[in-house]
């Protein structure tokens, strides 16, 4: 596969997965383009021992892991309202409170119902994080579970 192809297949997926990190576009387009200038250097070296997905995907979640340790976490729910409107601009507003809501997830579950929302099969997820399959499956019902009680409540 070209890194053209591959950067059109992926694009989209990639910035979603970085917005659930960040909770904010800017900064989730900029983690994307690193991904994909990291996907760029790498491509020569991948060994197919994962789908090319779940590899990017790797590269991802750790470059979004890597930024997120360099701004020494600023808790998404402390965001400045300012911030906060900005990334509501062009989003449906149930989109963009399941965003928020991902966002205030604790950092391995950031990541896993992200994957999950990006339709990789439970098997990818649980190489991509370490975890067994079984063990991602009960944390993405409970994720789901999570979720499922803030919207309930923020429709109150």
């Amino acid at each position: 596969m070209k890194f053209e192809e591959i950067h059109e297949t992926y694009w989209p997926k990639v910035y979603r997965q970085c917005i659930g990190y960040m909770n904010d576009s800017d900064i989730a387009k900029d983690l994307a383009q690193e991904t994909f200038i990291k996907v760029w250097q790498q491509l020569p070296k991948f060994r197919n021992e994962s789908s090319i997905g779940t590899w990017i995907f790797r590269i991802a979640v750790n470059t979004c892991l890597g930024q997120i340790r360099k701004d020494k976490k600023m808790p998404k729910s402390e965001l400045p309202m300012r911030m906060a409107e900005e990334v509501s601009i062009d989003k449906e507003p149930e989109v963009q409170f399941l965003y928020q809501c991902i966002s205030e997830l604790p950092e391995i579950e950031r990541i896993i119902i992200s994957l999950e929302l990006e339709d990789l099969k439970q098997k990818e997820i649980a190489k991509i994080v370490g975890l067994s399959e079984s063990n991602v499956r009960v944390k993405i019902h409970r994720i789901k579970g999570k979720l499922t009680k803030k919207f309930q409540h923020h429709d109150r």
